[in-house]
């Protein structure tokens, strides 16, 4: 980037001590002159880049706030004062002048799908829909422009967010006819925003051979009409029947590689404009964190990357050990986590409850993971020294996972506080019984959270689980802090917009869109809403010791917001944009 302003070198000369007995050689006594103290000239590291006139939280109890803040070899060197870090600046130094503006630690995404981030925007983006007739209206300019028999693909629908009902419908979801009528010679596949159902036209169903005798998966379901007819909508491990991209021609090796490169450099842009530095991938094959590796090694990817290994027990197994990485590429690549899968989600009547839901009173969900495979992968995580990180959304899912967790701590002989120092997280930890809200932070479990999914969901919250349910364990941030345990925050991209900036101001809030509060009393402060998206991520990710703070020594990610978000009023924290992004003394993204 362009140098903004360059200032003089001040250099600060500090005298000791300069005293003079006499004048001359001929002083009472006969003694010699006394001459000057040596003089010492203070060292100081001319820095790469300074950031002044402005307002720093350093989330560093020591130092909370400066004014301004001195980088030197992608480590933070000084937070201070406007006056005192002119001693920093040469004629080499690039000098941003803030101007008022607002700088923190940057961005961690604490828990989100990466390349999930980058497909969206190859695809239909639906998370904007209002409507099924939207969906098939953007489904039918896509038919027209594909080629016969290529697969039209999109994210981001959801049922409890549109205007209305589709006409015909099951549960609240249309009928595939409505798609084919459409795209007759296209196969269509379209993901639910939360990621856990999609909804196939007849061309995919006939093409993945899913009928009306195809049974139901083990932890998914094929949504039937009142004939047995699939009526296009899978959920959770049943969306895995859909042979996604059968009739098209195959890609050559060289062309994987060339969509999986592009695919990861969209996400980077992404998540940098919005102000992330670092990204908490929550689940990622073995192959994918190959794609990582050659794309940080080619400069394709500045975002820091925290990434948790998936997979069945067997292909876990053969590579934990192989591919543990701890804060390797220049700080650049963490692999030393699992991600499991226990349950579905909320809004697909997928998370697995204690009682029905509460308008679907034959369900209690879906256990989309195997126990005793869980089990299993709980003990390979012990034994290679990785990291535990489950998807738990309802409160029977949450309690399936605690007691896995425990037996598995047990097991291996960790008392309480060897427990809490592997620092093993429920992912979503969502709804959650009373009695298991203690457990947290009795056993030291880290409740990796999404606040936007509490003011997203609530539209839907209260029909699924009922009022009682919904006050005693929904979104409950305060009570786990209450706990002792440590609340980290994300979005869970692309089931959400990436944006850190609305997902912030749910958290402090708890507004839905008509303005509705859900459940204040569990609101975040403005610091604790600060800390969940920084330090505490770090925390969450055992990387403390270099981010998550504006520390003197820590890696110099800084994220740089036109409003301080932690003053201005609730309603002007939304109009706060991104206008530096910046990864280890580097700008990635300014804002225009």
């Amino acid at each position: 980037m362009k140098r903004i302003s360059v200032m003089a070198v001040v250099s600060v000369i500090s005298v000791l001590g300069v005293s003079l007995a006499g004048q001359g050689r001929g002083q009472r006594g006969g003694g010699a002159a006394q001459q000057p103290a040596e003089v010492r000239i203070t060292p100081v590291t001319a820095a790469d880049l300074v950031l002044l006139n402005g307002r720093i939280v350093t989330m560093d109890d020591g130092k909370p706030e400066g004014e301004a803040i001195a980088v030197t070899g992608g480590k933070v060197t000084y937070v201070g004062t406007s006056n005192e870090i002119q001693r920093y600046i040469t004629k080499a130094t690039q000098v941003i002048d803030l101007g008022g503006a607002f700088a923190m630690p940057g961005f961690i995404e604490g828990h989100g799908h990466f390349t999930g981030v980058g497909e969206a925007k190859l695809g239909l983006e639906l998370m904007p829909t209002k409507s099924w007739d939207e969906i098939i209206a953007m489904v039918d300019e896509a038919a027209k422009k594909a080629k016969p028999g290529q697969w039209i693909v999109g994210r981001g629908w959801h049922q409890e967010k549109w205007s209305k009902a589709p006409s015909p419908n099951v549960e609240g979801f249309p009928l595939h006819a409505s798609l084919d009528a459409v795209s007759p010679n296209n196969p269509v596949v379209l993901t639910h925003a939360s990621g856990h159902a999609s909804f196939a036209n007849g061309m995919a169903l006939k093409l993945s051979n899913i009928t009306k005798d195809t049974a139901n998966p083990n932890g998914g379901e094929i949504l039937k009409d009142k004939d047995g007819t699939p009526t296009g909508l899978l959920r959770e491990r049943a969306s895995g029947l859909v042979r996604r991209g059968v009739g098209e021609p195959a890609l050559t090796t060289a062309e994987v590689a060339e969509r999986n490169l592009r695919i990861i450099e969209l996400a980077d842009q992404e998540s940098s404009a919005k102000g992330i530095t670092s990204f908490q991938d929550a689940g990622a094959s073995f192959g994918t964190i190959d794609s990582y590796k050659a794309a940080i090694t080619a400069g394709k990817l500045h975002t820091r990357m925290y990434v948790m290994a998936e997979g069945n027990p067997a292909v876990l197994a053969a590579g934990l050990g192989k591919y543990r990485m701890v804060n390797g590429l220049d700080n650049h690549l963490t692999v030393r986590s699992i991600k499991v899968h226990f349950d579905g989600a909320l809004g697909s009547r997928g998370a697995w409850l204690l009682e029905p839901y509460a308008d679907k009173p034959d369900s209690s969900g879906l256990n989309t993971a195997p126990i005793p495979d869980v089990k299993a992968t709980a003990k390979l995580a012990i034994e290679h020294d990785y990291q535990l990180n489950t998807h738990a959304i309802g409160d029977r899912a949450n309690r399936e996972i605690l007691n896995i967790y425990e037996e598995a701590f047990k097991n291996a002989g960790k008392d309480a506080a060897a427990m809490k120092a592997l620092r093993w997280r429920v992912e979503h930890a969502q709804h959650i019984s009373a009695a298991d809200i203690p457990r947290f932070g009795l056993m030291g479990i880290i409740a990796s959270m999404q606040t936007v999914h509490c003011t997203s969901d609530a539209l839907y919250v209260l029909a699924r689980l009922g009022p009682k349910r919904a006050e005693e364990g929904a979104y409950v941030w305060q009570k786990l802090m209450k706990s002792g345990a440590i609340v980290t925050n994300g979005t869970d991209a692309p089931v959400e917009d990436v944006d850190p900036i609305p997902n912030y101001y749910a958290a402090v809030t708890r507004k839905t869109a008509d303005g509705t509060v859900f459940f204040g009393d569990q609101k975040m402060s403005r610091m604790e809403a600060l800390k969940s998206y920084t330090l505490n991520n770090a925390i969450a990710a055992f990387e403390d010791t270099v981010k998550g703070s504006l520390t003197i020594g820590k890696l110099a990610d800084i994220t740089v917001l036109s409003k301080d978000i932690t003053k201005v009023p609730d309603e002007d924290i939304r109009n706060a944009k991104v206008m530096y992004t910046i990864v280890g003394g580097k700008i990635v993204y300014k804002g225009k």
